[in-house]
């Protein structure tokens, strides 16, 4: 009971205090490749990560070698680097986070493995317009966080705030990257329930490229939000099925506008309904 008090008490006090953390970098064995590096965030409240070929090649099935992906959320990039080894170093990532202090992470990995990799990192939120904006986190050191202020539950636990820049990532892209756009095969979302609004901000991109999304239902959503998010997604002309992990998948499952409440907090595959044909287990 006292270890339980104390270790309590450790972390409330880890919680509070800002400090600002390191990385060390680990490497993975990949099949075709070797080694593969990653550096690995040493704050005490993120989770280690992992490379693994399953993973690598769940992203595979989702894109082109040599494609484009846009990764909104990327914190230290551990979704981003096995997503830059499956398009390849012809391929191309963009990692979005605004983080200044996680950004300093995923820069690193975007530095590393060079030989297979191609992962261009913005230090930016996607906001539908460009400036200033203030997102919260549930420690002092900012580990985990987003627009909250912009989801109903306002008791969501996270009252560290900081200052990040926000970019309208549409205008961002067909201003950047008018060319490569044509290759754009898979857009992952994850801002703790903000997705649906980046969503909104990108019409013209959805429409047009018809690219596979990864979105989160994030766990403090209210019924409404849940059910906006479905309609967003729907309303693009694609079928949202169930992600158990980001590993590989042998049968999707379909969500329902009903089914949105199923679940406390889950991730979703997204595939426009003319391309369903390509994934023989989605219905």
């Amino acid at each position: 009971m006292l270890n339980y008090i104390k270790r309590k008490i450790e972390r409330k006090k880890l919680k509070e205090t800002f400090k600002e953390y390191g990385f060390e970098i680990k490497q993975f064995q990949i099949d075709g490749l070797g080694k593969v590096e990653y550096a690995q965030w040493l704050h005490p409240f993120d989770v280690p990560k992992k490379i693994t070929n399953s993973n690598i090649k769940f992203y595979q099935r989702l894109t082109n070698k040599g494609g484009m992906i846009i990764d909104v959320g990327a914190h230290t990039g551990d979704t981003t680097v096995p997503m830059a080894i499956a398009v390849g170093k012809e391929g191309m990532v963009l990692g979005f986070e605004p983080n200044k202090y996680v950004y300093k992470i995923l820069e690193k990995n975007a530095s590393l493995n060079p030989d297979f990799t191609n992962i261009i990192p913005q230090c930016a939120a996607a906001t539908d317009k460009d400036g200033k904006f203030t997102f919260n986190y549930s420690d002092a050191s900012f580990c985990n966080g987003g627009f909250l202020s912009q989801i109903k539950n306002k008791r969501h636990h996270h009252h560290f705030t900081l200052e990040v820049t926000g970019i309208n990532l549409q205008n961002y892209l067909l201003k950047k990257y008018p060319d490569d756009l044509k290759k754009l095969d898979l857009i992952k979302i994850d801002t703790e329930g903000y997705d649906k609004e980046i969503l909104k901000t990108i019409p013209q991109i959805i429409n047009k490229y018809k690219p596979n999304l990864m979105v989160e239902c994030f766990k403090r959503l209210n019924k409404e939000e849940r059910n906006e998010l479905f309609d967003v997604i729907n309303g693009f002309d694609y079928n949202l099925y169930y992600l158990e992990n980001f590993e590989l998948f042998d049968k999707l499952e379909k969500i329902e506008k009903t089914n949105m409440t199923n679940k406390d907090h889950f991730d979703m595959l997204a595939i426009h309904k003319s391309k369903n044909s390509l994934y023989n287990n989605a219905p």
